[in-house]
């Protein structure tokens, strides 16, 4: 089985969404299809080439596959929120996006210092949230020693962002 030709066969493209101008990679009709969710984790863990000590998720479709991940390679799951969303003390992290501004937060505490990390999220695009949850691992004193993403953005140049923290980027699909 081809894993790339199965997803884009999958992944639906949303023209206007979130505004116009924009298209929408949706992955929700890849979540209907429990068992290529599973190949998608035992993809993403088989080539990732760095041991890792936790996975972060980066909200909300980070989460997806990001919390199996960790299930599967018996690590911790820590979810990165946009701003407001965890209880208690968090670090954060203020960015741009293409059309704004966002703060993603981990909790306090949920790190160890000297932790390797893997930051997962569905997309990559420009870069901006993935290396925003980056600052925030490194601010709590942890590694980030890898990333993963289903979609690659190429034409957006998110990995030039991302290359400099880890050059360990693993991604599934390019457009």
């Amino acid at each position: 089985m081809n894993l790339t030709k199965v997803l884009k066969n999958e992944i639906r493209d949303i023209p206007d969404f979130p505004k116009e101008g924009i298209i929408f990679k949706d992955i929700t009709p890849v979540l209907l299809k429990p068992t290529l969710c599973e190949q998608l984790v035992d993809h993403i863990l088989t080539n990732i080439n760095q041991p890792f000590d936790c996975v972060v998720g980066v909200e909300s479709r980070g989460f997806l596959l990001g919390m199996p991940l960790a299930i599967k390679a018996k690590v911790p799951f820590i979810p990165a929120r946009k701003k407001g969303k965890l209880p208690g003390e968090t670090e954060s992290y203020t960015y741009t996006l293409e059309y704004g501004e966002a703060t993603l937060e981990i909790h306090k505490g949920h790190l160890t210092k000297g932790a390797k990390v893997l930051i997962h999220d569905d997309l990559l695009a420009t870069g901006g949230t993935a290396l925003a949850a980056s600052k925030i691992v490194q601010k709590l004193g942890a590694e980030v020693v890898g990333f993963s993403f289903l979609v690659h953005l190429a034409f957006l140049n998110g990995v030039d962002a991302l290359k400099d923290i880890s050059p360990n980027i693993h991604t599934i699909i390019k457009y």
